[in-house]
């Protein structure tokens, strides 16, 4: 096969040549790109503070594939897998709830000790760590309400719970040398119409502060803020909706969050990067394929992601822009929702990097749509398949459908036996 890529490639290269294409280029800027791979996915948001405790928060996972992972080192053992057929050196998003520790420890409680395996195990394979602070999956957020809560004692633990986040995520930056995203999600609502919408927001903005209080250097750790449209048991009214977000990190110089996901179904996520880079400090993407709604489906190569990956490249966003990824399925093998997510996420910033884009950027200017049009249009059928193949034959990782080969025989050998 290394031939056959290589001469496709070679003529995939004469191709993009002829309209002013660079492919070595392209590949290179491809290096350069780190994904925040969430460690969720192997163990269907499930954790290993609270092995009993019922996944909450408005969110649910389907299915019962055979070979979750059991324990934080399967779910390591399961990361390493994915990521040797990956091509790339990327980062791994944690939760609070994927502490490894054998002490009994409430979430509020958490340092950075109880996370030490994972510094190692991230050393080892050469990768960073992006963090989460858990405020679901917890007694203290059965009533709906955490940093929001008009309960004071709930809002000061899951301001602990905010605090200890920050703590571990410098910890992995000063540990890895390279900076921690820290993102804060809260699925605080009601069911039904509340009377009064301004308090709880009121409330969430003085824990959110009260949790940004502590000055940590950016070069270590810089929290992101994500909001969204509804959740199951909160559909009439999410406290920390995208504009009570877009706000909070346009005035505090925060990371806003974009999910997906998280959007009416009719919305395109792309056009909202344009609209608040030039006023907020960065972005944290949670790339997600919902399906009719947040179902938090594995990521495919269809025109929603194709648009998000364009919209960074075409708009020179990508430096102040994390990539991370965010859903889970077990109705399938879960590496291999990690592999297609990574890959197809990869293919799709490959695809935006081998276009023209200086040209057709001249072309718009110009007036000349016709021409806009009939290049985007040419390009879709460039042979950007043979140039993908070629970067991963070049990475040392599977070319093609290769790939699941190893997977299938790690579910043969690892997964089927758990």
């Amino acid at each position: 096969m290394t031939e056959a890529v290589t001469k496709a490639y070679e003529l995939a290269k004469e191709r993009y040549a002829e309209i002013g294409v660079d492919t070595e280029k392209a590949i290179e800027a491809l290096k350069k790109v780190k994904l925040s791979i969430h460690c969720w996915q192997g163990d269907d948001v499930l954790g290993y503070l609270f092995p009993e405790q019922n996944l909450t928060g408005g969110i649910s996972v389907s299915g019962n594939y055979p070979g979750r992972a059991k324990t934080a080192n399967d779910l390591r053992n399961d990361l390493r897998q994915a990521l040797s057929v990956i091509p790339g050196k990327h980062k791994v998003q944690l939760h609070s709830i994927y502490a490894d520790t054998e002490e009994k420890v409430d979430l509020n409680e958490l340092e950075p000790r109880h996370f030490q395996s994972w510094v190692d195990w991230a050393k080892e394979e050469g990768v960073g760590l992006d963090m989460n602070g858990t405020f679901f999956s917890h007694p203290k957020s059965e009533s709906g309400f955490t940093l929001a809560s008009a309960d004071k004692e709930i809002r000061d633990f899951w301001i602990a719970v905010g605090k200890s986040s920050r703590r571990i995520a410098e910890s992995f930056g000063r540990s890895l040398g390279q900076q921690s995203v820290n993102n804060f999600w809260i699925p605080d609502g009601y069911k039904d119409n509340p009377i009064d919408k301004l308090s709880p927001r009121l409330r969430l903005i003085e824990s959110l502060d009260e949790i940004m209080k502590e000055k940590i250097p950016e070069k270590y750790t810089i929290e992101a803020v994500e909001g969204k449209l509804f959740g199951t048991g909160v559909e009439s009214y999410t406290v920390g909706s995208h504009e009570f977000y877009e706000a909070y990190a346009l005035t505090r110089g925060k990371l806003w969050t974009i999910d997906a996901g998280h959007f009416h179904p009719t919305e395109d996520v792309s056009d909202k990067f344009s609209a608040f880079l030039p006023f907020g400090k960065g972005l944290m993407l949670h790339v997600s394929r919902p399906v009719r709604w947040d179902s938090d489906h594995v990521v495919i190569l269809d025109d929603a992601l194709i648009r998000i990956t364009r919209a960074l490249v075409r708009d020179n966003e990508l430096d102040k822009t994390n990539i991370g990824l965010d859903f889970f399925d077990a109705t399938i093998n879960r590496l291999a929702a990690w592999v297609v997510g990574s890959r197809d996420t990869l293919k799709a910033l490959l695809m935006a990097f081998l276009a023209p884009i200086e040209e057709l950027k001249k072309t718009e200017l110009e007036g000349d749509y016709t021409k806009r049009l009939a290049l985007t249009e040419e390009l879709k059928s460039y042979p950007f398949g043979a140039v993908w193949d070629y970067y991963c034959q070049e990475s040392g990782v599977p070319v093609g459908a290769s790939w699941l080969k190893e997977i299938r025989n790690y579910e043969n050998k690892v997964l089927i036996n758990r």
